[in-house]
């Protein structure tokens, strides 16, 4: 009668300590460099009148650097590499363009060395566009304002990077999306996006998300993020709403934020950003 419950208890045990002895070997790369190469990119607007270009850039790891100040160009710049396998690839297909690195021949997973050079220093023109950045362990500094995007995603890993708007977005900005591991980010400016939703989802690490600029329209904003520090900043006089979901240990108010229940409040006249925070451990400050 216990026959069977017995069986499979044994079953389990023996699952279990199998597992436990179960040893992955996984297989390192150790990464060669070469002598160090600069290539030049230059890609030319779009012929099609009031076509909006899809831009994909695509990095590994290193340093990528990306401001506005191609003059009658959509993108111009340069690529310092000394790994022959980072050497940048550029497709274009219709109103789609995109700049990649082929990683899919090192064998295992590649280790980066000091000596490893990976640098793109690019210049975007401020025709209109559709703006995704995909990169992986990289040190960044992107400057979007003045431009003309009508949406922005940005996804990367253990990233540290700053991404600034100092001037106004001269489109409408749809929707600004901004995906991370654990990692240090710092957004600046970002009323100046003129986006109307944006999402910022974070796993363990330090996020800055600064709201100066010229906020032109009611926006939304929601943030997901796990064990990790966020700082809110909303300027003095910017009308502002943040509602608190989940298992959220702590909340910092420093200015003039109000509280009531679990939202809270900032005075201001003008158009107002209505946030969601979500996060399921952690710390939480909001000035102004």
């Amino acid at each position: 009668m216990y026959r069977k419950p017995l069986y499979l208890a044994l079953i389990l045990l023996a699952l279990a300590t199998l597992a436990c002895r179960i040893t992955v070997d996984l297989p390192f790369n150790q990464i060669k460099t070469g002598p160090t190469q600069t290539m030049d990119i230059n890609i030319p607007l779009l012929k099609e009148t009031g076509a909006v270009a899809d831009v994909e850039l695509a990095f590994g790891a290193g340093r990528l650097n990306i401001s506005p100040g191609a003059i009658d160009q959509l993108i111009t710049g340069t690529a310092t590499y000394n790994v022959p396998e980072f050497k940048p690839q550029i497709t274009t297909e219709g109103t789609s363009v995109r700049i990649s690195q082929d990683e899919s021949r090192f064998e295992g997973i590649p280790t980066f060395g000091d000596d490893v050079k990976n640098t793109w220093d690019l210049e975007l023109g401020d025709a209109p566009m559709n703006l995704r950045v995909a990169a992986g362990a990289y040190q960044g500094r992107i400057e979007l304002g003045g431009l003309s995007l009508e949406n922005l995603r940005v996804s990367d890993g253990a990233a540290e990077s700053q991404v600034s708007f100092s001037e106004p977005n001269q489109v409408q900005m749809d929707t600004l999306r901004y995906e991370t591991g654990a990692s240090k980010i710092t957004l600046t400016g970002l009323a100046n996006a003129n986006f109307g939703d944006m999402i910022f989802k974070g796993g363990a690490g330090d996020y800055r998300l600064d709201f100066s600029g010229d906020l032109q329209r009611d926006a939304t904003v929601n943030v997901q993020s796990g064990l990790s520090n966020v700082v809110i900043s909303v300027p003095e006089g910017t009308a502002a709403r943040l509602t608190i979901q989940g298992g959220l240990a702590n909340v910092d108010r420093r200015g003039s934020w109000e509280k009531s229940a679990d939202t809270y409040l900032l005075s201001g006249e003008g158009p107002m950003i209505t946030f969601t925070v979500d996060m399921g451990a952690g710390n939480l400050e909001l000035n102004n």
